[in-house]
């Protein structure tokens, strides 16, 4: 529709390009430049930013802002999503066009970009769909094209039915409801054309195209399944050890594995039900360095002990030589009657190499009959959530349709907004739980600005697999704009809520129209991942200010072709030799030799940008001259014939001598 003649939907080529996996002069140089072009929508800067944090959290990819490289990537809003494949090497439009703004299709099409084709283009993949040609589209047919090892490659690993690169059953059909595509298995037809995030196989094949052996912003994790208890040591000055401890037993099973595996699934547990108040133990993390100046640790904790029972994080780092000795307390956990797994954010800002503490602190043994466990620790160099909110028992909340709507404590932005969450649990009898944002009102809203527009709110359903690296997360994200207004079309949602909201007895707050999405995540979705561990849904919250995205794009600066650029760089080494600099040899320079300056067939040779003829030689003769206008006869043969005349002349006079004689 758009007149670009997209290669299987989303993939503009240049002509005969289809193998940028296997040829690897297609594969960047990190990190990659990019552009953000201002025609881009606010809301999709903020998304693609996002999607660069994920790609520095799971891999070795980066970015960069573009500051006049040969190789960059340009996003804009042009029609559609799509994106070409691999570096081409002259910088590269990728499309972030109306709709295209969730995270995930910004990975997708970034996949594009750093050389990635569609899972379904396999060579093996009619071993795992079906492809329903009768249901394409009439002229779509070549978006289902498959190709051999000569174009793309699998790096060596299995079919990937929840690839984020993998087509969605009703792709190019004809028909509303009728699937192009279905997979051999039935039960996976739930699952091809996901768009939380990256998969484990889709993280393992980027890690293998370019050779990734670390992350940019992943520190540490650990689910303490192994002895080892991911290098963490038992602290010199305390009183008591934490113990591992493995969780089958019912009442203390672990986080990880929910106590399902009788032989797995363990923990580190601290018991508070015995000796003297106040004694303590240390569990002490590996020796950490940090890149950036901000980490957060998320783990989950449990309390069985007395209510008097404390957990406390503290920072061990370089006091400056060298040595990890200078402590920070950094939060303190107290102990309640809940024993429920909670889940935990700490910010650290480490600067220097440091250490992580986990201080578990008797309260009243007398009252204890248990003590403190942790599990799923995991620390990145990004910031921690600013909303954090767990819904217990969500299982049980799904099949109860007495239950409409919940609604979410209130919570404070970083600006001082206040803001909550509404969950739509079985929205419509859809599948899906629609998730949407609100503003509250709040103790700051006198000094605040409103309406609160170009703030941009992400909320995210939380996948709490142990391994944050296979965690499949589902993020949306929109920007609050002046258009979004009340069911009266002339009060804008965003303003202070005690005057375009409503008043809420539960919150003793105003809360304004809750704007998010219907189908946020499927029931089904949350049930084959890890979303309802432990049978609580955990959502994330953001609301930030991003005006300063609304200026991003920068001139493209004219780069100097490679030739010319091969031409500098010898000038600039002959120069630091002292040589004799090299004559620049451009394509736009006259060739002195066309036409041929030189005669009798002679050759010209380019010379410092002059004519110089190759004169040509027979056997008898031979040209010279500068254009080779003269012919000479080869030595050897004048001396031929002068030899032979002389004979010749010497053979008669002794004949006629002789003839006189007689």
């Amino acid at each position: 529709a758009a007149g670009l003649d997209l290669f299987q939907g989303d993939i503009l080529l240049p002509k005969n390009q289809r193998n940028a996996l296997r040829n690897e002069t297609y594969r960047w140089k990190f990190p990659i430049p990019y552009i953000l072009g201002d025609d881009l929508d606010l809301n999709a800067k903020g998304v693609i930013l996002q999607a660069f944090e994920m790609f520095r959290l799971k891999s070795c990819i980066d970015f960069k802002p573009y500051e006049g490289e040969r190789s960059y990537i340009f996003f804009s809003k042009q029609d559609g999503c799509w994106s070409m494949v691999g570096d081409l090497k002259t910088g590269q439009n990728l499309s972030i066009g109306s709709g295209c703004d969730y995270r995930a299709i910004v990975e997708h099409e970034i996949l594009h970009a750093l050389g990635f084709y569609h899972e379904q283009s396999r060579m093996d993949r009619d071993d795992y769909v079906n492809i329903w040609w009768d249901e394409i589209i009439a002229g779509k047919e070549h978006n289902f094209a498959k190709y051999d090892d000569s174009y793309i490659t699998d790096l060596n690993t299995p079919y990937d039915y929840e690839s984020l690169m993998h087509y969605e059953p009703l792709s190019f059909n004809k028909n509303a409801s009728v699937p192009t595509i279905t997979a051999k298995i039935p039960s996976f037809d739930d699952i091809i054309g996901q768009r939380l995030d990256l998969s484990a196989i889709d993280l393992e094949r980027l890690n293998r195209m370019y050779n990734c052996t670390s992350t940019h912003t992943f520190l540490d994790q650990c689910s303490f399944e192994f002895e080892n208890i991911c290098g963490m040591i038992q602290g010199t000055n305390h009183d008591q050890d934490w113990v591992h401890q493995q969780g089958s037993v019912t009442g203390q099973e672990d986080h990880t594995l929910s106590g399902r595996c009788r032989d797995a699934g363990y923990f580190m547990f601290f018991s508070t039900s015995s000796g003297q108040a106040d004694e303590v133990a240390i569990l002490e993390s590996r020796i950490l360095y940090p890149k950036r100046t901000q980490q957060c640790l998320q783990f989950f904790y449990r309390t069985t002990g007395s209510p008097s029972d404390k957990l406390i994080i503290w920072l061990k780092e370089d006091d400056g030589t060298g040595n990890i000795r200078k402590m920070r307390k950094i939060q303190t956990f107290q102990a309640d009657s809940d024993s429920n797994w909670k889940i935990a954010h700490v910010t650290l800002n480490a600067q220097k190499k440091f250490r992580y503490l986990f201080q578990g602190l008797k309260g009243n043994p007398s009252s204890s009959s248990g003590g403190i466990a942790i599990d799923d620790v995991t620390l990145t160099e990004t910031p921690c959530p600013t909303a954090v909110w767990v819904i217990r028992s969500f299982s049980k909340i799904l099949e109860d349709p007495s239950i409409s709507v919940i609604e979410s404590p209130r919570f404070y932005s970083p600006e001082g907004y206040g803001f909550g969450i509404s969950v739509l649990p079985n929205y419509r009898n859809s599948g899906y739980a629609r998730v949407a944002f609100h503003l509250c009102s709040g103790e700051n809203d006198a000094v605040l600005e409103w309406p609160a527009l170009n703030r941009q709110a992400t909320l995210t359903v939380l996948d709490q697999d142990p391994d944050i690296l296979k965690r499949m997360s589902s993020s949306k994200s929109f920007t609050t704009r002046k258009d979004h207004v009340n069911s009266d079309n002339v009060t804008v949602i965003w303003d202070k809520p005690s005057i375009a909201g409503r008043f809420d007895e539960s919150c003793n707050c105003y809360r304004s129209v809750a704007w998010g999405w219907s189908n946020f995540i499927s029931h089904s979705q949350m049930r084959r991942r890890s979303f309802l561990k432990n049978d609580d849904l955990i959502i994330f919250a953001e609301f930030n200010d991003i005006i300063h995205l609304s200026n991003t794009e920068v001139p493209v600066v004219p780069v100097q072709s490679a030739l010319m650029e091969g031409l500098v760089l010898e000038r600039q080494k002959r120069a630091a030799q002292d040589m004799e600099p090299v004559q620049d040899q451009l394509p736009y320079l006259p060739d002195p030799c066309d036409p041929n300056p030189c005669q009798n067939d002679g050759v010209c040779v380019n010379v410092n940008q002059k004519a110089s003829c190759r004169c040509p030689s027979g056997q008898a003769f031979f040209f010279m001259g500068e254009r080779c206008e003269s012919r000479q006869v080869h030595g050897n043969i004048l001396g031929m014939v002068i030899g032979g005349i002389a004979g010749t002349t010497v053979l008669s006079v002794i004949l006629i001598s002789m003839m006189a004689r007689r």
